[in-house]
């Protein structure tokens, strides 16, 4: 069982969907002290689940059981209604606004446990492990490119990025971004929908722009890795 404290908020409510979703969240303000008052007070009508500060403590705000109120307005593989599915996690980072950095070893080393327990619980597959960038393309950013997420895949928390057998299936824009809402992002803002694909799956270039290198990754994600798959997709 992961150590931790509890400071309760009162922005909750009822589920009304079971939990599919782990939903990854920085807090985007400038301290973790400032973050805790702003999801623990009523006025705001903000939670999570847990914060993790950047020194590793782990902050249990409201009960699994109950809907938290992190995701906001949002769409994951046909659900809407993300607070109700999701478990929400808030990691202590300033967030591009106030001096976006690196995620320190503590916090990660808090937070991969604290996943594991939440994911075995629940049964929450890799697919459905996801940013908040990842759920609302076009409001938001994190937990951002600095993230590992492949330090998570490594340990099956989080889907990997696709090396191995890259094949470019030369999809038009349109095609690629039926391929996307397929995999499960919301394409109605289509270059947030796109960038927040790369910053999830290919953070070194986040311009928003469909290339040969996003199409073979997502084909790729979306055939499990087969080259045999991807060879027979690029040829129709």
């Amino acid at each position: 069982m992961v150590a931790m404290i509890e400071r309760p908020s009162p922005n909750f409510n009822e589920r009304t969907l079971p939990v599919s979703l782990l939903v990854l969240h920085y807090t985007g303000m400038e301290s973790a002290e400032a973050a805790l008052e702003r999801l623990t007070s009523p006025l705001s009508e903000v939670s999570a689940h847990y914060l993790i500060d950047e020194d590793g403590g782990i902050v249990r705000l409201v009960p699994e059981e109950k809907r938290a109120w992190h995701a906001g307005r949002g769409w994951w593989r046909g659900i809407t209604d993300l607070n109700s599915a999701s478990i929400g996690i808030e990691l202590v980072n300033p967030g591009h606004e106030f001096g976006y950095r690196p995620f320190p070893e503590p916090q990660m080393a808090a937070l991969i446990p604290l996943m594991g327990e939440i994911v075995g619980r629940y049964g929450i597959t890799r697919g459905n492990i996801v940013g908040h960038s990842d759920v609302a393309p076009a409001r938001k950013q994190d937990p951002g490119e600095l993230f590992d997420w492949e330090r998570l895949a490594r340990l099956r928390l989080a889907l990997p990025t696709p090396h191995k057998y890259l094949v470019d299936p030369f999809w038009t824009d349109g095609g690629f971004l039926l391929a996307l809402e397929r995999f499960g992002y919301d394409i109605s803002a289509p270059e947030a929908a796109v960038r927040a694909f790369q910053r999830r799956y290919r953070p070194a270039i986040l311009d928003g722009v469909i290339d040969g290198q996003c199409r073979a990754i997502l084909l790729s994600l979306l055939t499990g890795g087969d080259k045999a798959a991807a060879l027979r997709q690029q040829q129709g």
